[in-house]
């Protein structure tokens, strides 16, 4: 199979071009390449999209059987997808296409979507633009392709994570065997992810056998407390969980998701139940086939292990002593 990837070189993109080629097929990958190398074996076309919508001179006449693309511009899928209509398309979208984040079970069927927006904004100005945009790509994708399979990711983690959100967990519990460690919530919060060679993997299964649809691409939900278990188990260390409710972790200033003292993969209810609550059993049915998740943070830990440098996202260990103390004496009985 001829395999064109519009990216190629960070995370998701690279792990398609990765799955790709395990499996024998011909990659190419049509990106800046100024993130980093293609995977070796690939072959590279230098694309800026931004610069130049249409496909450079270096794809002129191809016609490949299957096209991966990650985008969120409007304008580039557009011009991409008129340029290859008759490959099959996977195009990854993202579960901030719904409306609707506070409601468990939902699915692509059942969840509102934003109104798509078809010119190329800056997410950064509204939270929803980054969705809506990612809605008209979706609509580009299945008015312009020959067959259309569109996935909504939620939360990608494992090796190669520039976000940093997942690893934080990995990080904070190595060595943290018989320690104290901070645990956001109540143990039967809802909580999903997907290993970023899991989804790699269902879509080049998607390309081979020329899946359509659309799907929302992560795991089976699972509890937090679960969650937990799990990452501790893959990185073999068992820690004396402190459980803090939400109110106290608002209370002490700690952030939800990402970034700055925030305890990643934490999200506030009940306005993002649903978040983390997608029911996948349609996506299982297409094709999706996950790990557990003690490997996936096995793997994690041990590729931060191998880049020091990494991204990790989420609170100081002073900061979660601080919080953990404060904490103690609110919760001691006077």
């Amino acid at each position: 199979m001829e395999l064109l990837v519009l990216g190629g070189t960070v995370f998701l993109s690279r792990a398609v071009a990765e799955e790709g080629l395990r499996r024998g097929h011909d990659v190419t990958c049509a990106c800046r390449g100024e993130s980093g190398g293609v995977p070796a074996g690939a072959r590279h076309v230098a694309w800026d999209r931004a610069a130049e919508p249409d496909p450079p001179r270096a794809l002129a006449g191809a016609r490949p059987d299957a096209v991966v693309d990650v985008a969120r511009h409007p304008s580039w899928v557009r011009a991409a997808v008129a340029a290859f209509p008759e490959a099959h398309w996977s195009f990854v979208s993202t579960i901030n296409v719904y409306t609707d984040e506070a409601t468990p079970g939902g699915t692509p069927d059942s969840l509102p979507l934003h109104d798509p927006v078809h010119t190329d904004e800056d997410p950064a100005t509204s939270p929803e633009l980054y969705g809506a945009m990612k809605v008209a790509c979706e609509d580009a994708v299945r008015d312009g392709a020959a067959a259309a399979f569109v996935v909504r990711p939620g939360l990608i983690v494992g090796p190669g994570d520039p976000t940093g959100r997942f690893s934080y967990w990995p990080a904070r519990l190595d060595g943290a065997d018989g320690a104290e460690v901070l645990a956001p919530g109540d143990p039967d919060d809802v909580v999903q992810v997907i290993d970023v060679r899991d989804l790699a993997a269902w879509i080049v299964d998607a390309a081979e056998r020329r899946t359509t649809g659309t799907y929302d691409g992560t795991s089976a939900p699972t509890t937090r407390g679960d969650f937990l278990a799990e990452v501790a188990r893959g990185v073999g260390v068992e820690p004396a969980w402190v459980w803090v409710p939400q109110d106290a972790l608002a209370e002490h200033r700690v952030e939800p998701w990402a970034g700055p003292r925030s305890v990643p993969v934490w999200l506030p209810l009940p306005e993002y139940a649903g978040m983390l609550a997608h029911d996948v059993t349609a996506s299982y049915d297409a094709g999706l086939v996950t790990r557990p998740l003690a490997e996936t943070a096995r793997d994690t830990l041990a590729w931060l292990r191998e880049h020091p440098d990494a991204t990790v996202t989420g609170l100081t260990r002073d900061e979660e002593a601080e919080v953990l103390g404060a904490w103690s004496r609110q919760a001691r009985p006077r």
